[in-house]
């Protein structure tokens, strides 16, 4: 493969883990990939890709997301050419989180993780990129407990399956990129400024991040004072509040009617069935708005003006597109909820005892360092090591004619594999 080019136009969005430009070098000889369909305990279809180095090893590294396709993930090279086989596992719902709940995305990785048990490997590594982070290190937090011990029930109320679920414990941890969890990540940058969630453009001035009287002078001078930061978070916690509290009453209103369908039996009415039936969706307008991405003075680093999904904060923070925009109640409370999603880092990363690799690159716009530092330090392992390297949230160049950060990134967790985890002679 040629290598490609790593900047960006400034229209364009760059979220998303971006796999069509993954890789600038190729697999090393020798290396061979297995395509796996699996079915979880739950029935539903899961699978990945294993990539085995010519000399066979018991360790394997691990990477998923929660939403994203990982097959071409642009560490898989570092790792099977360090002499480690990889495997880069689908979630159920691949590039959808319309139904993402993070307990039950637990059984795939579950899944996955016994595959490779089956297959002999008796050391695993997880990796978790961005999002990737969040979902694994539940999964690390969980896999440590006893089952009666493990999350009974989603946010939602639904049954999670976890006491009876086969978890292999897993052997180290490496997080690049990793932001707090994709709850406590829009707790950050959802706009608080919005008034009618039913009005998307609904604007309270006096909270519109993008208002010059509140601070904002775009790209070169976004300025915003103290007061207005400590206003924005409080009223970013309470949209969030706002919203915990339309979803539960969405699946009350549900169950409610499943309850009357139940005891009514044929008599149930054509209105209470359509309601038991009904899956409602929510839409999330308005969540690009991290005053992080447009003053840069605050939580500084060597991040561009905008946010990974662009430029320009009118057309990420009110376009279609967009973390969280649209969500069933139950995908709202589990994954995107601050206050009520059990994926974070803050409630999960001082469960995890095993060695850690923490990679930080210095110009992500969604992983700030004050982020990065938290996680680090909730983290209850002795053995954990943070490494910062230039690079934007995708381990691309920051400025043309550097090396992109990815490739460092490759070189530093090889060299950590080696040394965590040695290779038999």
């Amino acid at each position: 493969m040629t290598s490609q080019d790593t900047s960006a136009p400034a229209a364009q969005a760059t979220a998303g883990l971006l796999n069509t430009d993954w890789n600038p070098r190729g697999l090393p000889d020798g290396v061979t990939t297995t395509n796996v369909v699996l079915r979880t305990d739950d029935g539903a279809a899961t699978g990945g890709s294993l990539y085995t180095p010519a000399t066979p090893t018991d360790t394997v590294v691990c990477v998923m997301h929660p939403r994203e396709f990982m097959a071409c993930h642009y560490l898989i090279p570092d790792t099977v050419g360090a002499g480690y086989a990889a495997w880069s596992q689908s979630p159920r719902s691949v590039g959808n989180d319309l139904r993402l709940e993070h307990e039950i995305a637990l059984h795939d990785v579950a899944t996955g993780l016994a595959e490779l048990r089956r297959r002999g490997y008796t050391r695993i590594v997880l990796l978790g990129n961005s999002g990737g982070a969040g979902l694994y290190a539940l999964y690390t937090q969980q896999s440590a407990l006893p089952g009666a011990e493990r999350i009974a029930r989603t946010p939602a109320g639904r049954p999670t399956g976890l006491a009876d679920l086969d978890m292999p414990r897993v052997d180290g941890l490496v997080l690049v990129g990793p932001h707090p969890g994709q709850g406590a990540l829009l707790m950050n940058c959802i706009d608080p400024s919005v008034v009618d969630e039913s009005d998307p453009l609904s604007v309270d001035a006096s909270l519109d991040p993008l208002s010059p009287a509140n601070g904002y002078r775009g790209a070169k001078g976004t300025q915003y004072a103290d007061e207005f930061v400590e206003r924005y978070r409080v009223a970013q916690r309470r949209r969030v509040e706002r919203l915990d509290r339309l979803a539960h009453q969405l699946i009350d209103t549900r169950l409610a009617a499943r309850k009357r369908v139940k005891a009514a039996g044929l008599d149930a009415t054509a209105e209470d069935r359509r309601a038991a039936a009904h899956t409602p969706i929510i839409n999330v307008w308005r969540t690009d708005g991290d005053l992080r991405c447009f003053d840069l003075s605050k939580d500084p680093s060597d991040r561009a003006f905008g946010s990974l999904w662009g430029r320009d904060p009118y057309a990420s923070n009110y376009g279609a597109v967009g973390f969280a925009r649209q969500c069933t109640p139950e995908s709202w409370l589990s994954t995107w909820s601050g206050l009520s999603s059990n994926a974070t880092l803050a409630k999960t990363a001082p469960a995890i005892t095993q060695p850690v690799l923490v990679v930080e690159y210095t110009g992500d716009q969604a992983c700030f360092p004050s982020d990065v530092r938290t996680i680090v330090d909730a983290i209850g392992s002795d053995d954990k090591r943070h490494e910062r390297i230039r690079g934007d949230h995708h381990g691309r160049a920051l400025k043309d004619g550097e090396s992109p950060g990815r490739l460092e990134a490759g070189r530093l967790l090889a060299d950590w594999l080696r040394a965590t985890f040695p290779l038999s002679l």
